[in-house]
C-alpha cells in the first residue's frame, strides 16, 4: 500500500500509552485524539508521555497525526477566539516533537455571523495557528457533516493548509465521496475512514463493499501516500474493519 493505515489512540477503554503500545504491528499511523482539553496543564500528555510515545514510533516505524480539541472556535471575536488559539497552539506545542503527519481540526465557530465576517476570522486564526507548526500543510482541516462544503472550500481557497478528507461523514451527509476525493487529494494529508449505521465511527463492515471498495481503488490507482485512518472508538471495530479491508487488499 502506498499509504499509512491507522487508527485512532481510543481503541481500548484504557490511557493513551496503553492504546498505542496494543496497536503497535497492527497499524502504521496512530491519530492521537486530544479532543478535550479543558486545561492545558492537566488534559495534555505529560512530557514522559510524550517521550515514550516518540520511542515507540521509533521502535515499530509508528508515525503520528494529532486530532486537536473539538470545542475549538478558531475566528470567533474577543475571549472565546483568542482561548481557542491559546489551546490549538498548546495542543501542538506539547505534541511537536512526535513530528505529527498532520493536526487535524475541524471549522467550527459562530457561523451564524455574515459569512464574509466568519470567514474572515478564520483565515486570519489559521493563518497566526501555521506559526506554530513546521509547514502549514500539516494544519489538516477536516470536513465535518452538515457543514456547507463550499464555506470548507473558501477557507481552503485562500491559506496554504492541508486537508483532511472524513469519508465516513461524506457517506453521512449522502454524498458520493469520489468527486470530493478528486478535488482535494493533492492536499489531503489524512482520509478519515468509518461505518455508518445507527450513528457514523462504526466498523468498516456496515459500509456495502461495492462503496468501500470504489474509495479504496481510488486511493490505490491515484498511489496516496499520505495517512488512511480507521476512525472508530471501540476494539470489536477496529478489528473487524481490518479484517474488510485485508480481505479487499487481497481480493482483486
Amino acid at each position: 500500500m502506498p499509504f499509512r493505515l491507522g487508527t485512532t489512540s481510543y481503541i481500548l477503554p484504557a490511557d493513551l500509552l496503553a492504546n498505542v503500545r496494543y496497536l503497535t504491528g497492527k497499524v502504521q499511523d496512530v491519530e492521537i485524539l486530544l479532543l478535550e482539553v479543558k486545561d492545558e496543564t492537566r488534559d495534555l500528555p505529560s512530557l514522559e508521555v510524550v517521550e515514550e510515545l516518540a520511542a515507540l514510533a521509533k521502535e515499530h516505524d509508528l508515525s503520528y497525526t494529532v486530532h486537536l480539541p473539538l470545542d475549538l472556535r478558531l475566528g470567533d471575536p474577543g475571549e472565546e477566539g483568542r482561548r481557542s488559539l491559546q489551546k490549538a497552539c498548546a495542543v501542538i506545542t506539547r505534541t511537536c516533537p512526535l513530528d505529527p503527519q498532520a493536526y487535524v481540526l475541524h471549522l467550527n465557530g459562530n457561523m451564524a455571523v455574515k459569512p464574509s465576517v466568519w470567514l474572515r476570522g478564520v483565515c486570519e486564526a489559521l493563518q497566526l495557528l501555521t506559526g506554530c507548526v513546521r509547514a502549514s500543510q500539516r494544519l489538516a482541516v477536516e470536513n465535518t457533516e452538515g457543514v456547507a462544503h463550499t464555506a470548507l472550500e473558501s477557507v481552503l481557497a485562500r491559506l496554504p493548509v492541508g486537508r483532511c478528507v472524513d469519508v465516513g461523514h461524506l457517506w453521512l451527509d449522502g454524498h458520493d465521496p469520489l468527486p470530493h476525493l478528486r478535488v482535494a487529494l493533492p492536499r489531503a494529508r489524512v482520509i478519515h475512514l468509518h461505518g455508518v449505521g445507527l450513528r457514523d465511527h462504526q466498523s468498516l463492515a456496515l459500509v456495502p463493499e461495492v462503496e468501500l471498495r470504489r474509495v479504496v481503488s481510488y486511493l490505490l490507482q491515484e498511489d496516496y501516500a499520505g495517512v488512511v485512518t480507521v476512525e472508530v472508538f471501540a476494539e470489536n471495530d477496529f478489528l473487524s474493519s481490518m479484517e474488510v479491508l485485508d480481505r479487499m487488499m487481497r481480493k482483486p
